[in-house]
């Protein structure tokens, strides 16, 4: 067997064994991670502009050189209340996929960020089957970090395009009084 026949091998090899990088943030007190390859930036909290009829997970837009990007309240969107800014809130702008294979940038709200870390492969768990304080499906896994357990989001799922239009349509028919208590 020649040596070009074993090159896709030990590409494979040496790809399951590399480790991943994620960006850790503070979200209500707890970590949580994303692979820094769904990351484009990290901005200062701020200049958002509120578009009515949206459901309260969504912040409102922000103008980013010339685009406009939403913004999530992380914190909201799983259920847990209003983000309370502070000087250390922060969006993070992250590209997800939509339905069409396109790409689009989505802000998260995060209380802070923390560090870039890498987490070898053979240091994450699967998600918890129950008992998270998030939809199981958001979680891509659980990372162990100096014995503590860092939460790794699933960036596509938790920021599905789709999904957040389709709440945003339902949240557009729903009577003000009831879109807020949906929030």
């Amino acid at each position: 067997m020649s040596t070009a026949n074993n090159l896709p091998v030990i590409a494979q090899a040496a790809n399951a064994a590399e480790d991943h990088q994620y960006l850790t943030f503070l979200l209500s007190g707890e970590m949580f991670a994303i692979a820094i390859l769904n990351i484009k930036e990290i901005i200062e909290y701020g200049n958002l502009t509120i578009v009515p009829m949206m459901p309260g997970f969504i912040r409102g837009v922000i103008n980013l050189r010339g685009s406009v990007v939403p913004v999530v309240d992380l914190s909201a969107r799983f259920g847990r209340g209003k983000t309370e800014v502070s000087r250390r809130t922060c969006i993070v702008i992250i590209e997800v996929a939509g339905s069409d294979e396109s790409k689009q940038d989505i802000g998260v709200m995060v209380d802070s960020v923390s560090e870039v870390l890498e987490i070898p492969r053979s240091e994450i768990e699967p998600p918890p089957a129950f008992g998270a304080k998030i939809r199981v499906d958001f979680i891509h896994g659980m990372g162990k970090v100096a014995g503590k357990f860092v939460i790794i989001l699933d960036a596509d799922r938790v920021l599905s395009v789709d999904e957040l239009s389709m709440l945003g349509q339902a949240a557009g028919a729903m009577p003000a009084a009831q879109a807020e208590a949906a929030a």
